[in-house]
């Protein structure tokens, strides 16, 4: 029987880096930790702030890393939203003998997944932000690197630049907020979700919406907190 672990979990985003630590239930020993994603984002500088921002957590036993891209056994694939030195680029042997703990690496919408969802039934997660991420689970169990954001969705834009942070500041709140709800409207068509989540930083523009019951929105904490679904159930 494996002995209880306390979680790293780090979330990297294109604007923040986010980190916390949880207890063998899941839930935080301290206060999340958030600098400003460095600019370029490379590999070196965005570990370095993890590094940093290590020093003010607690002791930890495993680390998780909600990554924005394709991520295949800890190696990166894609990375849309960072610098191009990211690809090719083994983030979980790299973390694991700077931190010397073991490390699971996964797109960052699919651990923001494991802190949203009920576990029942198809449940599809969104995430608003500097792109859009995307995540699918079965009876909890998870559908790796489904990417949505790069498909094509509409007059030759992508979902993330339907609804990424540039279309947000290039048309405004209100018509970001119509494009957001036809964008659920067209997952609901696709793949017959039962239950939708939004999380990101800019799900909380959603907020004065009449949602549906079976959407739910969620705090952007959800990326950091998903990091112990990713040691249960993956």
């Amino acid at each position: 029987m494996n002995s209880p672990a306390d979680t790293l979990s780090i979330d990297i985003g294109g604007t923040g880096v986010k980190l916390i630590v949880l207890d063998s239930n899941g839930l935080p020993l301290c206060d999340r930790q958030r600098e400003v994603t460095p600019q370029p984002a490379t590999p070196s500088a965005v570990l370095d702030v993890i590094q940093a921002l290590i020093s003010k957590v607690p002791k930890f036993d495993r680390v998780s890393v909600g990554f924005p891209g394709v991520v295949h056994d800890g190696l990166v694939s894609t990375a849309p939203n960072l610098d191009p030195e990211w690809v090719g680029i083994h983030l979980g042997n790299q973390l694991g003998a700077m931190l010397m703990k073991p490390v699971r690496v996964a797109n960052d919408a699919d651990v923001q997944g494991f802190g949203c969802i009920q576990g029942q039934g198809l449940e599809m997660v969104l995430t608003l932000g500097t792109g859009m991420g995307s995540s699918l689970f079965i009876n909890g169990c998870l559908v790796p690197n489904l990417e949505l954001a790069h498909h094509r969705f509409r007059k030759g834009m992508t979902y993330e630049e339907y609804v990424g942070k540039r279309a947000l500041e290039s048309v405004g709140e209100n018509k970001w907020t119509k494009r957001v709800l036809r964008v659920i409207e067209n997952t609901k068509m696709v793949w017959n979700w039962e239950s939708m989540h939004l999380g990101g930083g800019n799900a909380k523009l959603l907020k004065t919406l009449d949602l549906p019951q079976n959407i739910k929105l969620h705090s952007n904490k959800a990326g950091v907190l998903g990091g112990y679904g990713l040691w249960q159930k993956s």
